[in-house]
């Protein structure tokens, strides 16, 4: 098992900025990193990915936001620029495991960006 614990979010000013951060209890070896998010009253969408060597990232957050890892610290993160009203929601990491490839979640952070 692996826990995902998140944090970085807050509230925050529209064209303000946040450093989204998801440590694993454990080195694991990833296939796939992914932040969702989900909005008030909306489905959770993906918005940044690494899958092997690929960034992918909506196009909603293209030239906004960027997706790294850390692997000595067994982080991922999620930097935020420019955020807008629209970017307000409760941000999740996903790290899919090579080999089981199970998939794990962090518990959530919430990001609210005023107008």
């Amino acid at each position: 098992q692996v826990q995902l614990v998140e944090s970085g979010g807050g509230l925050v000013q529209a064209g303000g900025s946040l450093r989204l951060s998801c440590v694993a209890s454990r080195s694991i070896t990833i296939v796939v990193i992914a932040w969702y998010r989900q909005a008030p009253g909306k489905q959770r969408e993906s918005v940044a990915s690494i899958i092997g060597g690929s960034t992918t990232y909506a196009d909603s957050v293209k030239g906004r936001f960027t997706i790294s890892r850390d692997n000595a610290k067994n982080t991922v993160y999620l930097q935020m620029n420019s955020l807008k009203p629209d970017d307000t929601g409760v941000y999740y990491c996903k790290i899919r495991e090579w080999g089981s490839g199970v998939d794990y979640w962090g518990q959530g952070t919430q990001v609210t960006v005023s107008s």
